[in-house]
């Protein structure tokens, strides 16, 4: 990607500008980020989506301030005679990871890939009857609200007081304090730091695209990183087991020995010295595809010849040791590595650039095929 090229996606922006000037810092309305957009899906489209049971799902409702309980929550799979009709006001039916499963979708997160893929978690849709949202909220990640058809309102503001109101079935803030409101038309488009309060309101029916960015916890992150390290040790680390020649006759048989703990102390150091087996882990992890997602195999023989792409679902990230495809690591050097990290950086490689693989990255590219994780060209 040429990070230094205006887009009209970001306003006339470059992509080193906004992520210099705005990203993870303060918002930016667009206007016209798409000029003369259109719904990448019919509404008939979503609702068939809504009503897969590998596609997550939610319904969520407005009773009215005055309701006992002014907001219901309701996750699918729908049938669709089990939403509420359109005419009705203040509904919303919000779809999870609609790119995993609609090519225009996917389309449209490619234009998103001046964050890093590793950021990137997915593009979720909701349709809105009139007067319809989720109420005032704050999200912990970054994201693009992009208007695809009808009009939003948004209030936006930098949020100091999060507290939450007890009781709801959303994490609705108790005390919004809007700073600005903005009505975006289809096209325009409104980024939104972590942690900035928003609540839009359809006015109208309407559909809106959320391009959200994954930010890890870090301590779900150690969490997670340490299963995974524990998973692997058994091949990275020497086995070394406890010895104590030298220990005394233990006067207080229940204390622990200062020998055991400094020997444990020396197996955990000697897990994360190696970085590698953190990196490792780190990349596995990452490029995780979610659970819902399905593989079909190719044929790989003819995949090759034709030139290849990533299947929608797969998720690939390198580092300068690595190369890590759908939860799993291989190495590559030379003129290979050179050809697979172009093929995780611009999702395709040609037939040309097939033929330059060597016989073992050609053999390893027909696996991926074999497994569905790439797809033959057209």
């Amino acid at each position: 990607m040429q990070v230094d090229q205006p887009l009209a996606l970001l306003g006339g922006l470059s992509p080193a500008q906004f992520m210099k000037r705005y990203w993870h810092k303060k918002p930016l309305l667009i206007r016209q980020a798409i000029p003369g957009m259109q719904p990448l899906l019919e509404r008939t489209e979503l609702l068939d989506l809504a009503a897969r049971d590998d596609v997550q799902s939610r319904l969520v409702i407005q009773q009215g301030a005055a309701a006992k309980r002014p907001w219901t929550l309701r996750h699918g799979p729908f049938a669709r005679r089990s939403l509420p009709p359109f005419k009705k006001p203040g509904w919303t039916l919000l779809v999870q990871s609609v790119d995993l499963f609609d090519a225009r979708v996917q389309a449209l997160r490619e234009q998103f890939r001046f964050v890093p893929d590793a950021r990137l978690d997915d593009v979720m849709i909701s349709y809105a009857s009139d007067g319809a949202g989720v109420g005032p909220h704050f999200d912990s990640y970054d994201v693009f609200l992009l208007q695809a058809h009808g009009q939003r309102r948004w209030r936006i503001g930098r949020q100091k007081d999060l507290t939450l109101q007890d009781g709801m079935p959303l994490k609705i803030l108790a005390d919004f304090q809007p700073e600005q409101e903005f009505l975006l038309e289809a096209g325009d488009m409104l980024y939104l730091p972590p942690r900035y309060a928003h609540d839009g309101e359809a006015q109208g029916e309407c559909m809106t695209y959320s391009i959200g960015f994954r930010a890890p916890d870090q301590v779900e992150l150690a969490q997670s990183l340490l299963q995974g390290m524990a998973e692997q040790l058994a091949d990275a680390m020497p086995r070394k087991r406890y010895r104590d020649p030298g220990q005394a006759a233990a006067a207080h048989p229940a204390q622990i020995p200062f020998d055991l703990q400094a020997f444990a102390q020396e197996a955990l150091h000697t897990a994360l010295r190696d970085p590698q087996l953190l990196a490792r882990t780190l990349g596995e992890q990452l490029s995780e595809p979610p659970a819902a997602v399905w593989f079909a195999p190719q044929e790989s023989a003819a995949g090759l010849r034709k030139g290849v792409c990533l299947d929608r679902g797969t998720r690939m990230l390198y580092d300068a040791q690595h190369v890590f495809i759908n939860g799993e690591s291989f190495t590559a050097s030379g003129r290979d590595a050179q050809l697979v990290r172009q093929l995780a950086d611009q999702h395709f490689l040609d037939a040309r650039q097939c033929s330059r693989l060597s016989p073992g990255a050609a053999d390893l590219l027909g696996q991926w095929l074999d497994s569905g994780w790439l797809q033959a060209l057209e």
